[in-house]
């Protein structure tokens, strides 16, 4: 009989009977709410031919979830004493496979070769919070086959991915996601959802990947490193900006001119440039 996980009391009775403890180090939130549980696959889009990529799942409770509604599940965990656990809750299932490996360091191209004919896959994850974005920008960056991820996160990086041009919360985190993806927020989610609570608001973000670019440029890697030195120093104009970066060695005047050129005032701040306007920008500093 399987056991639901998404009880307080049946959760807190495994913890108890395998000896348990929760490290810090990995950041480990236990969700035990099955609405939020039902939203997170919803949003996820889990149809019966996917092959779906679990990111932490801790005892399991949302990768019994999955393994009910996708065909295949690769349940991924870094805690070694969370394995046991897995085979115990997951023991009734034959189509998840265990890995106990870190997600940063794992092949996810051959992992979606070896168990999904190269298909794209689907990602879900209740991540820890201070390596959400690591873990999401690798899966991006890295080209392996991703369909959309979908993430449990602190709220207010859930509002960073999501937000334009002009809001406190536009970065450059809000402007990386953007390039790869389609945010949607699917949920917002209180402290008293998991075991133990967190300190902060959570929410669960979909990140739909599109299916290319939305802007084109000559040079990507520039384009980020001008994003990431606009944001550095929020409060400098754009221009001043790009000069003190050390990413960057462009002069005072080549930057100035490229800002003209896009028609835009000298004193603009990078808080108010729009994804193609960058774009637009490294293509004027690359030739």
């Amino acid at each position: 009989m399987k056991t639901d996980l998404s009880n307080p009391q049946n959760t807190l009775e495994i913890i108890r009977r395998h000896g348990f403890t929760f490290q810090k180090k990995y950041g480990q939130n236990f969700l035990i709410d099955s609405h939020v549980l039902d939203k997170i696959i919803a949003a996820a889009n889990i149809t019966p031919d996917d092959m779906v990529l679990e990111i932490g799942p801790g005892i399991g409770t949302m990768t019994q979830r999955l393994a009910e509604r996708a065909r295949q599940v690769a349940a991924v965990e870094i805690d070694g004493s969370l394995i046991p656990i897995l085979e115990e809750t997951l023991a009734d299932y034959e189509n998840i496979h265990v890995f106990h490996e870190d997600i940063l360091k794992m092949d996810i191209q051959k992992l979606a070769v070896e168990y999904n004919g190269g298909r794209p896959l689907k990602v879900v994850a209740n991540l820890p919070y201070y390596i959400t974005t690591p873990i999401i920008m690798g899966l991006f960056e890295s080209g392996a086959p991703v369909e959309n991820i979908t993430v449990m996160v602190q709220k207010e990086v859930a509002d960073r991915m999501q937000v334009g041009p002009g809001s406190k919360d536009y970065g450059a985190l809000s402007l990386a996601v953007q390039y790869y993806a389609q945010p949607y927020l699917a949920a917002n989610v209180p402290p008293n959802c998991f075991i133990p609570r967190p300190g902060v608001g959570s929410a669960v973000i979909c990140l739909t990947r599109h299916p290319s670019p939305p802007v084109k440029t000559r040079d990507r890697d520039l384009m980020f490193r001008l994003i990431r030195a606009s944001f550095n120093q929020r409060r400098k104009t754009l221009q001043n900006g790009l000069y003190n970066s050390p990413e960057l060695g462009f002069t005072k005047e080549e930057i100035a001119a490229a800002i003209e050129t896009l028609g835009l005032p000298a004193a603009v701040r990078g808080e108010t440039l729009t994804l193609e306007e960058f774009a637009k920008l490294s293509d004027l500093l690359a030739v």
